[in-house]
C-alpha cells in the first residue's frame, strides 16, 4: 500500500470561518428550539428567542472565535530598575 503524498498525515480541507460560524449558530438554535419546546414555551416565542440567540452566536463566534492556536510565546523580559 502507498502513503498519501502528504507523508501519512491526514490534513483535513480548510473551511471558511464565516461557515464555521453559521454551523456553530445553526446547532445552538436547534438545541435552544427543541430545549425550549421540550419545557413547554410556545413554538413562536421558541422561535423568536432561539433566532435571537442563534444570531447572537453566529456573530460572537465569527468576531472572537478565529485565534490560531500555536506554541505559547515566550514572555518578554521586562527591565528592572536597580
Amino acid at each position: 500500500m502507498e502513503r498519501p503524498p502528504s507523508g501519512g498525515r491526514f490534513i483535513p480541507p480548510s473551511i471558511d470561518h464565516g461557515v464555521k460560524s453559521f454551523l456553530w449558530a445553526v446547532v445552538f438554535f436547534g438545541y435552544l428550539w427543541f430545549g425550549m419546546r421540550a419545557v413547554g414555551i410556545s413554538n413562536a416565542t421558541a422561535l423568536i428567542l432561539a433566532a435571537v440567540a442563534g444570531a447572537a452566536i453566529f456573530l460572537f463566534v465569527r468576531l472572537y472565535g478565529d485565534e490560531e492556536l500555536g506554541p505559547p510565546q515566550a514572555a518578554k523580559s521586562r527591565r528592572r530598575i536597580p
